[in-house]
């Protein structure tokens, strides 16, 4: 007989451990002097799940990975190599897929779940 798999659930919500400080490479930032706390609930086979939040600043970036984005507070702006902008706001949601280079602008502290399949 199978033994059936158990069902394991974790809710995303801002737990009571402390998170992980970090801030971007300095040469990656443009602006401010963003801090991101990252509180991270899975880390298996190249996934990764969680909650981020940074300060305001903006900042280069270049993924490698594909992520899943949900902003639950805040605004940021993404703005591609072509120079094309996107605002996200709370409620909304995107991906990015690797290959993607541009800036992360923070307007207002953003608070997001993530999911990173690398």
């Amino acid at each position: 007989m199978e033994t059936p798999h158990r069902l394991t659930l974790h809710r995303l919500t801002l737990p009571d451990t402390p998170p992980e400080i970090t801030r971007p490479d300095p040469h990656k930032v443009i602006d401010g002097n963003p801090e991101h706390s990252t509180w991270n609930v899975e880390d298996r086979d190249g996934l990764y799940c969680g909650l981020w939040q940074s300060t305001p600043g903006t900042w280069r970036v270049s993924y490698g990975e594909w992520e899943y984005c949900h902003i639950l507070q805040g605004i940021s702006v993404l703005t591609d190599a072509d120079d094309t902008a996107e605002t996200f706001r709370a409620g909304d949601s995107f991906v990015i897929r690797p290959g993607f280079v541009g800036t992360w602008c923070v307007v207002e502290t953003t608070l997001k779940e993530y999911v990173i399949r690398t």
